[in-house]
């Protein structure tokens, strides 16, 4: 049975990468910071059948101590400080974490057990001011926000330790995966919840920033496969993952309405201050290396996935379980 570590468990990525595991048949060690406020909502359906380990990116002696104790085959590296904008009012827990917790993780492989393989959790938000449209494998980076910056150097370290050690590191540029797991703060989301609350008659209006911002969105789940391909490969590479589309967060509104029956004119409200304090330019993949080498392509499409976020959201609205916090776009 393959064992494989997974760092960020609890967040989106990481659930949805545990339930793909398991599928596959792997033993799973999902890592957690010791805290009393951790959330397992996520992972609670398949808690009974992963194991809980404490350990903190932060801290590199626990990150030895759990290599050296629960000896995975496969380390994903999805833990990080992963929402844009709060790194601007974070920029030096987002770079301690989502930066520097990279070589603390890489740096215990290497002193641990080089044959492990390792995953880093790389994203379009290192293209930011993107040089070329669409954007691969070869796109010069051009972060706009301390998360990209962050992220640069998480992807450039993985590379160098590849390079230098002869580790089996691999970097995924992801580009915007959604799922019912989503974040709050997250637009995708904030839309989703919010139509919910009008649908039940709970709210009416919807505040948002920029209708026009465009993104490459796709499925958590199918996103989580590509992970996983990429470390069964026989030679590591970095892969960009993405649909090859974008979509408006206009589009977005229209469609998770028109699913409840509602015009999105008649209930959103554009507020400057949910813009985002720097805009990147249109970020759309070109997943054609992933085609090929990894033979991965997503299986669900844009219209789908925001309909599943929508209905997901109905049952948890009538209950009043979640709360409706403030986002940018």
């Amino acid at each position: 049975m393959p064992r494989a570590l997974i760092t960020g468990i609890t967040g989106q990525d990481g659930s949805y990468l545990a339930e793909f595991l398991l599928s596959k048949g792997y033993d799973i060690f999902g890592m957690v910071r010791r805290s009393s406020t951790v959330a397992f909502n996520r992972i609670r359906h398949i808690q009974d059948r992963i194991h809980i380990v404490s350990g903190d990116i932060l801290d590199q002696i626990s990150l030895i101590t759990l290599l050296e104790t629960y000896k995975p085959d496969e380390v994903y590296n999805l833990a990080a400080q992963s929402f844009v904008p709060e790194s601007w009012s974070q920029p030096l827990l987002t770079g301690d974490t989502t930066a520097l917790g990279v070589t603390r993780l890489l740096e215990a492989v290497r002193c641990v057990n080089p044959e492990i393989k390792f995953y880093q959790a790389s994203t379009s938000e290192m293209f930011g001011r993107a040089r070329e449209i669409p954007q691969n494998e070869a796109t010069p980076f051009y972060p706009r926000s301390p998360y990209g910056v962050a992220k640069v150097y998480g992807h450039w370290i993985t590379v160098n330790y590849r390079e230098k050690y002869n580790l089996f590191a691999v970097s995924g540029i992801c580009f915007n995966h959604e799922s019912p797991r989503r974040g709050l703060e997250f637009v995708t989301r904030k839309i989703s919840h919010g139509v919910a609350k009008i649908a039940q008659g709970e709210s009416n209006k919807l505040r948002l920033g920029n209708l026009d911002a465009r993104r490459d969105w796709g499925y958590t789940g199918d996103y989580v496969r590509a992970m996983w391909l990429m470390l069964q490969q026989n030679e590591p590479e970095d892969f960009v993952v993405g649909t090859g589309l974008t979509h408006s967060v206009r589009e977005l509104c229209q469609i998770a309405f028109e699913h409840v029956g509602l015009d999105y004119r008649d209930h959103v409200i554009v507020d400057e201050r949910f813009y985002r304090p720097t805009e990147d330019f249109l970020l759309v993949a070109d997943p054609s290396k992933a085609q090929n080498k990894l033979e991965w392509s997503p299986k669900v499409d844009f219209k789908h996935l925001i309909e599943m976020m929508v209905e997901a959201d109905m049952e948890p609205v009538k209950s009043q379980l979640v709360a409706y916090p403030a986002v940018t776009v």
